[in-house]
C-alpha cells in the first residue's frame, strides 16, 4: 500500500494508506451505513463524483464478482475503509475489490478512522475533499481543490447513461441457484429512461413482467410521445442517476413534454426528482444525504414501515403537495419518500425498491407501476 493524503474543504489534512487506483481525485464525501454490498455500492452509477466512506470498518472480505456489479464500471470517485482486507474468502468471488477498483481507476483509502469522518460529515454536511498518492503538500492539494469544478457544476449523466439503446431481458438473480431468473412474459412494454440507472432495478422491472428497452438520457420526448401514441410502450421509467437534478436542463424539459402528453410514468431516486422540478417544484439539497440500506419509510397508505435502500442528496419540497399526494415518508427525518401525482398516470419514489444491497420491502412498488401502466 502506498500513503495517500486527503485535504477537506474545511481545511482538514489526513494521511492514511491507499489501495485501488494510484493517483488523484476530486469529489463529495459523503457516508454510507450499509452492513454488506461495497461492490454494487461501488457500481453504482448514482454515486459517480463522491467518495463513499463506510461505516462497516472492515470491506473487501468477500472480493468481487461479475454478478454483484450493479453497472459495467465502478463510478465512485473512492472508497474510504476503516480497514481494507485484501484476503478474500467466498466461493462466489473472482477478484479482490482492490483488483475492481484499480480496473476502473477508482481509488481505495483505508487505515483512516471513518468514525471521525462519518461525526464530521454529520455535523459539518457533505464537502468535497481531494485525495491523492502523488501529492503531499496541503497548499498544493487545497489548490488543486479549488480549481476543480464542485459536484453540483457537473453533469455526471452524459458520463453515466448509456450510448445507444437496448433491451434488457432477463429477470432478478437467483442466490439460491447461482443465476439470473428468466423472465415472466411481458405484460406492458416500457422506455427506461438511462440516467445512471442500476442493473438489478431493469431485473426487477422484467421480474415484474414488464419488456424494458432503455434509452440514452438525450433521447427526443417527441420520439416517446410518437411511441406512446402509436402503442408501441406503454409508459416511461425515469431511472437514479448522480449529481444535482437542477442542472439536467434538458431532461427537464423532456420530461415537462412527457408530462404534457399524459404519458404513464414511474421514477425512482434522480427520477423522483426530476418529476418534482418538472411540474414546477424545484428540490433542496440535504445536510448529508441519506445513503445506506436499514433506513424507516412509513407506507402512508398501508401504515405499514419498510425498512429502504437510500442513495440521495437533495429532496423534494414539501410544496409539491399542493399537486400530487404523499405515498412514502422517511422516519428518520420526516422527508417525502413517495409520491402519487394528482390527475396524471404518475408516481415515483425516493428510496430505492430493487435494494442491492438492502431488504426488499418495498419491492412491491414495481407491481404497482405494472398496474398502472396496465390500466
Amino acid at each position: 500500500m502506498k500513503p495517500v493524503w486527503i485535504y477537506l474543504e474545511n481545511g482538514t489534512l489526513l494521511e492514511a494508506n491507499s489501495f485501488g487506483a494510484d493517483t488523484t481525485s476530486v469529489g463529495e464525501i459523503v457516508f454510507n451505513t450499509s452492513m454488506s454490498g461495497y461492490q454494487e455500492i461501488a457500481t453504482d452509477p448514482s454515486y459517480a463524483g463522491q467518495f463513499v466512506t463506510f461505516t462497516m470498518p472492515e470491506i473487501g472480505n468477500v472480493g468481487a464478482n461479475a454478478e454483484d456489479m450493479e453497472s459495467t464500471a465502478a463510478h465512485a470517485k473512492g472508497i474510504i475503509v476503516r480497514q481494507y482486507q485484501p484476503r478474500y474468502s467466498n466461493f462466489r468471488a473472482e477478484e479482490s475489490l482492490d483488483a475492481l477498483l484499480v480496473r476502473h481507476g477508482v481509488m481505495g483509502i483505508c487505515d483512516i478512522d471513518t468514525r471521525f469522518l462519518t461525526k464530521m460529515l454529520r455535523s459539518e454536511g457533505a464537502m468535497m475533499m481531494v485525495a491523492s498518492t502523488q501529492i503531499s503538500d496541503k497548499e498544493e492539494l487545497k489548490k488543486v481543490l479549488e480549481d476543480s469544478p464542485r459536484i453540483e457544476e457537473v453533469n455526471y449523466i452524459e458520463q453515466v447513461s448509456t450510448k445507444k439503446a437496448y433491451k434488457h431481458e432477463h429477470g432478478t438473480y437467483d442466490a439460491t441457484r447461482f443465476e439470473y431468473r428468466k423472465a415472466p412474459e411481458a405484460m406492458a412494454k416500457i422506455v427506461a429512461l438511462d440516467f445512471g440507472v442500476k442493473r438489478n432495478i431493469l431485473n426487477e422491472l422484467t421480474q415484474a413482467g414488464i419488456a424494458v428497452e432503455v434509452v440514452p438520457n438525450a433521447i427526443e420526448a417527441e420520439t416517446l410521445i410518437a411511441r406512446y401514441s402509436a402503442k408501441e410502450i406503454d409508459g416511461v421509467f425515469l431511472s437514479n442517476g448522480p449529481g444535482d437534478p437542477l442542472v439536467l436542463k434538458r431532461e427537464q424539459e423532456t420530461i415537462k413534454q412527457l408530462i404534457a402528453a399524459k404519458v404513464p410514468m414511474f421514477g425512482i431516486c434522480l427520477g423522483h426528482q426530476l418529476l418534482s422540478i418538472s411540474h414546477g417544484y424545484e428540490t433542496y439539497k440535504l445536510r448529508f444525504g441519506h445513503h445506506g440500506g436499514n433506513h424507516p419509510v412509513k407506507n402512508v397508505k398501508t401504515g405499514m414501515v419498510e425498512i429502504t435502500a437510500q442513495n440521495h442528496n437533495y429532496n423534494v419540497p414539501e410544496a409539491v403537495t399542493e399537486i400530487a399526494e404523499v405515498t412514502h415518508t422517511n422516519l428518520f427525518d420526516g422527508t417525502i419518500e413517495g409520491l402519487r401525482y394528482n390527475d396524471a398516470p404518475i408516481f415515483s419514489v425516493q428510496h430505492h425498491p430493487e435494494a442491492s444491497p438492502g431488504p426488499k420491502d418495498s419491492e412491491y412498488v414495481f407491481g404497482e407501476f405494472l398496474s398502472l401502466i396496465r390500466r
